[in-house]
């Protein structure tokens, strides 16, 4: 009975805390923001002299509310922090915000996963999670293809250990947010000529994991899969 009270509480107050987060970002107009870094950038500089609190805390909030495109917050960190500052931030608030789902998950089990993570995400991952662990969560960690969030939620079913699950994401996890403040804060100098064939590059990358990025995933699932057998 004690289990269920804790339960219940836990679930009040995860729902409060996610629902008055929503409420002042929306209050605040963060999602009209959100639509492109230069919007973020603004945003983020009318919370001066708060604004890496306020970063810190966008960043955080990415990982557990999906409406929050990470990657567009992490330009504009990078453009108004610098590129090291932004990626520290970030990357300190991509970890504390994946051992807390990771934790909620695990505390208020599987309803609390399907709503946050979808069923559909939850039948695609959730088994071969639970089978492969620690191989397929590195793999889906490194690969962009694949939905980073939802996996740490999902982690909170199986039985990886907390400390095992916090340095997979410390290790996997960074490197797309580092490209990302790095962009935004134009860390690499280069000729006119070679920004636009790195443009050029990144569009057909960008169309390539469009067009192929599903079959990139299936063919790494059947290898996993395989592999059990």
């Amino acid at each position: 009975m004690r289990e269920k009270q804790v339960r219940a509480l836990l679930w009040a107050v995860t729902v409060l805390l996610a629902g008055g987060t929503l409420l002042c970002l929306w209050a605040t107009g963060f999602f009209e923001a959100a639509s492109s870094p230069e919007g973020m950038e603004e945003y983020i500089r009318r919370c001066a002299p708060w604004s890496h609190l306020a970063y810190f805390a966008i960043q955080l909030a990415s990982v557990i509310l999906a409406p929050i495109p990470s990657n567009i917050t992490a330009a504009a960190g990078g453009w108004l922090f610098g590129v090291w500052p932004a990626f520290l931030l970030t990357w300190g608030a991509v970890a504390l915000g994946s051992a807390l789902v990771f934790a909620l998950a695990r505390g208020l089990g599987q309803g609390f996963v399907q709503r946050l993570a979808g069923e559909r995400a939850s039948g695609r991952y959730l088994e071969l999670l639970r089978r492969k662990r620690d191989v397929f969560l590195l793999v889906a960690l490194l690969f962009p293809f694949f939905p980073d969030d939802v996996l740490c939620i999902l982690a909170g079913l199986t039985e990886i250990p907390f400390k095992r699950f916090i340095l997979l994401v410390v290790i996997a996890r960074p490197w797309g947010l580092l490209a990302a403040c790095a962009v935004g804060g134009n860390a690499v100098k280069l000729p006119l000529p070679a920004m636009i064939a790195l443009g050029a590059l990144g569009a057909v990358l960008a169309a390539l994991a469009l067009k192929y990025g599903d079959r990139a995933e299936e063919a790494i699932l059947r290898r996993l899969n395989k592999t059990e057998k």
